[in-house]
């Protein structure tokens, strides 16, 4: 009787465990099914937390201070609103009378000899059928300017659904950093008395995970910033000629934290900067990278240096910095990455790290659920 007994028990756990495999495939389903209707919801929600995790510490801080979080939310936010309002407008004010002193010095004239030199040198390193195929430069150039004015529709719609989807993330941001120990005692009490404390243990640990993980990657950032500003420096001790060097690294280092996209971002400011400083400089047109490969005004030698500093950045830095934040070895961020490029592209990689860590809280708590069940 005890041996049946032992054998229904058995079969009854072999069935749940089946019936919770057959639910769980179900349930993976019907979220593959749904996703691309709450995508963009649930990317929101996630930045949205994100920032709340990263400004969550400022703000009990100031609240522990004045005594009122509300305020202290709306100090915090509009004081990072502001810094970054300052420095965009710091930016582009600089640049834009970059411009005017770049317009007033060159004119249409010079422009076009200079574009036209440029076609002559190009049409010079390309083989002999491309190079006759090629057509004039200035009209080549003049094709992709209206190429771009046609897509000014599309691009603009872009960078509305890119403006809208920001102002969701801080108006989601704002709600959760009013109201997030509640959320968090709400969270906690979906565990039972039994396991109270370890739920508390649980989402304390992804907190300190998730808030190691945004330092790692502000380290990564800043380093991006410091190498992009240092190797800017560096082209200009050999006549490079450019400006705003402080402004494009810090926008390199910050647009770092966006996968595959990183110090390249920095490049473009860089380049355009690089044209407006050196055109109608005979030296600067002739210039050659390392004594043999033309580089027009820098411009590969900028190219270079921003390569450089993104494989340092991806190979090197980022690994240990983020592993290390949130105790994870270097080699497993590498396979992590990879893993979230392959399933969601440059969002997957943002997210997989940071995902990672929060798999290994939740399956250290697990597994001493599992090892001290009898103690609970």
């Amino acid at each position: 009787m005890n041996q049946e007994s032992e054998s229904t028990l058995e079969n009854l756990t072999y069935l749940y465990r089946i019936y919770r495999l057959i639910v769980g495939l179900l349930s993976a389903g019907f979220v593959w099914i749904i996703w691309p209707y709450i995508s963009n919801v649930v990317l929101i929600l996630v930045f949205a937390f994100l920032f709340t995790t990263l400004l969550l510490k400022s703000v009990d801080g100031l609240e522990r201070r004045i005594n009122s979080r509300g305020l202290s939310v709306l100090i915090v936010t509009v004081g990072l609103l502001t810094g970054i309002g300052i420095f965009i407008g710091s930016f582009i004010s600089k640049l834009s009378q970059q411009a005017i002193d770049f317009s007033n010095r060159i004119g249409q004239d010079t422009l076009t000899t200079e574009f036209n030199k440029l076609g002559q040198k190009f049409t010079a390193l390309v083989p002999g059928g491309l190079a006759a195929g090629s057509g004039d430069f200035s009209s080549t150039l003049s094709s992709f300017v209206q190429m771009v004015v046609e897509n000014l529709a599309g691009m603009a719609g872009a960078l509305g659904g890119f403006l809208l989807n920001t102002a969701m993330i801080l108006i989601f941001t704002i709600i959760l950093l009013a109201e997030y120990h509640n959320f968090k005692k709400l969270l906690v009490s979906f565990f039972s008395n039994k396991y109270f404390e370890i739920g508390l243990t649980l989402v304390h640990n992804i907190e300190k995970s998730v808030s190691s993980y945004l330092r790692g990657q502000f380290l990564a950032a800043a380093s991006v910033a410091v190498m992009s500003f240092a190797g800017l420096t560096i082209l200009n001790l050999f006549g490079a000629n450019l400006t705003l060097t402080v402004f494009i690294g810090i926008i390199a280092g910050l647009a770092n934290l966006i996968p595959l996209v990183g110090p390249f971002v920095g490049m473009v400011p860089a380049i355009l900067i690089a044209f407006m400083n050196n055109i109608g400089s005979d030296a600067a047109m002739a210039h050659q990278l390392f004594g043999v490969i033309p580089s027009p005004f820098y411009v590969l030698d900028i190219v270079v240096m921003f390569i450089i500093v993104q494989q340092i950045e991806g190979n090197l830095i980022t690994p240990t910095l983020v592993g290390k934040s949130v105790g994870i070895h270097p080699m497993m961020v590498m396979i992590s990455l990879i893993i979230g490029g392959t399933l969601m592209g440059p969002l997957g990689m943002l997210f997989a790290v940071p995902a990672t860590g929060i798999l290994k809280v939740i399956a250290q708590e697990m597994m001493f659920v599992r090892r001290n069940a009898h103690l609970l």
